[in-house]
């Protein structure tokens, strides 16, 4: 019996090596952002009701932040960075700038155009958690606006040189707070950014900043495809008396040290605040 001998010429050896190295192409993820005041969605507009230790009524005015540094766990747990689309207005580099509001009504000193997600791609396979963080990186953080990129380019979003940008700014009306409540005004803010940065002038770029105010999330159980991220406020204000304001302090919390309206805002957000360490992780941020 005549033994067979199956011969592959080189050229067919070259094609098949082609073949083995052939990577399948990146997974393009579309990762949704829903904004919400207590459980509900929000909207320009509509007034929330039962905020904070007065369960007061809030009718937003602003509602946007910065995400950077996003990633997905793969199943064999390695951490993988989502590649941002490039698309000059809301995604640079690894940051994105989610915006809720429309500049109508309430939010009139806003914007019209809306961001809801975060787009990129990853390597095609299987990712089983998220994790991102709440602010720029130091090296985005401090620069002019006015001469700054899109999303760097919204001066709304900005305090100067020396702090640099809110990373979350979230402003609102209070019913409860009437003239004469602390400042005489009527707004419940909170703008989180850099705080206690170093530099010779507020119009020059600090060397570092004593409270980096960056947020870390991380959130288990994540489906690219199923998934979204809900980002609740109401949960920054459940141990705040949104009804007051401490004398001689910006409305609500701004981020500032030696604010009284600032401790149960910075604890639910995750972060050390007045030499007091952080109660606990973060809750403005959960999947649904």
């Amino acid at each position: 019996m005549k033994r067979l001998t199956t011969c592959l010429t080189p050229l067919a050896l070259l094609a098949l090596a082609a073949c083995a190295t052939v990577e399948p192409p990146p997974q393009t993820v579309a990762i949704a952002f829903e904004a919400q005041v207590n459980g509900q969605p929000f909207q320009c507009g509509n007034s929330y009701t039962g905020i904070g230790t007065t369960q007061s009524t809030l009718t937003p005015t602003d509602y946007r932040f910065y995400v950077s540094g996003v990633q997905l766990q793969d199943q064999n747990g390695r951490w993988v960075p989502v590649a941002l689309a490039q698309d000059g207005t809301w995604q640079r580099d690894n940051v994105a700038l989610l915006d809720f509001e429309n500049g109508q009504a309430p939010c009139r000193n806003g914007t019209p155009a809306l961001n809801t997600s975060v787009r990129g791609q990853v390597p095609a396979g299987r990712y089983t958690a998220m994790r991102f963080t709440l602010g720029l990186p130091f090296e985005h953080n401090h620069g002019d606006p006015t001469t700054a990129p899109a999303p760097l380019n919204s001066t709304a979003m900005f305090w100067n040189w020396q702090g640099g940008y809110k990373f979350l700014r979230f402003d609102a009306v209070s019913n409860g707070l009437k003239p004469g409540a602390g400042e005489g005004n009527t707004g419940y803010n909170i703008h989180l950014g850099s705080t206690q940065c170093a530099s010779a002038t507020r119009t020059q770029a600090p060397s570092a900043c004593q409270n980096s105010n960056r947020v870390d999330v991380v959130l288990n159980g994540f489906d690219p495809q199923r998934s979204r991220v809900v980002a609740d406020v109401g949960p920054l204000m459940a141990l705040a008396n949104v009804d007051t304001n401490a004398p001689k302090t910006s409305p609500g919390c701004m981020s500032f040290p030696g604010d009284a309206d600032c401790p149960p805002v910075m604890g639910a957000l995750g972060l050390p605040y007045g030499g007091t360490p952080a109660p606990g992780p973060q809750k403005m941020f959960s999947l649904r």
